[in-house]
């Protein structure tokens, strides 16, 4: 286990839904912490749709919300659960920001807040030997409607050894 804790964004939580393997977050971080904004998206506003049902039954998600302060000047800048995700974690010890939007990844990064995306995530997996493979899982998100480049598809499986 790494020792760290992951802030969570809601895409991720619905991609690691749809494919079943939300449960690798706690294998992977000590605490899985999502700011209100995303708890709100992914199970209030999103009941009945992918994701919801699965993310409100964890019991190992702490819900935090971030300092005010830090949260508004990213509220121009980004949707209200990553500029939540990207505040907390601007004031939580060790964090990591769980994002796939490529605004906000960029945005975690010029504040120098280590992120890592669904992608990674399956990855570390697959390096903690918690996944046998990634290749059916990224088939299944895109069967599902998830957009994911295909340049990094192919660079994460040949990372992974599952392509040449």
């Amino acid at each position: 286990m790494i020792n760290q804790i992951i802030i969570a964004d809601s895409s991720p939580l619905i991609s690691l839904a749809i494919i079943e393997q939300l449960e690798l977050l706690p294998r992977l971080y000590q605490r899985v912490l999502l700011p209100p904004a995303v708890w709100n998206e992914v199970t209030v506003q999103g009941l009945g749709l992918p994701g919801a049902e699965a993310v409100s039954q964890v019991k190992w998600l702490e819900i935090e919300a971030p300092l005010p302060m830090l949260l508004e000047p990213l509220l121009i800048l980004v949707d209200p659960g990553e500029a939540e995700a990207i505040a907390l974690a601007k004031s939580t010890p060790n964090p990591i920001v769980l994002l796939d939007d490529a605004q906000a990844r960029r945005i975690a990064e010029r504040l120098g807040i280590p992120r890592i995306g669904t992608l990674g995530i399956l990855r570390r997996a697959k390096k903690a030997g918690l996944i046998a493979e990634m290749k059916g899982y990224i088939e299944q998100l895109r069967n599902n409607g998830i957009y994911i480049r295909s340049s990094i598809i192919e660079a994460v499986l040949r990372d992974v050894g599952e392509i040449n």
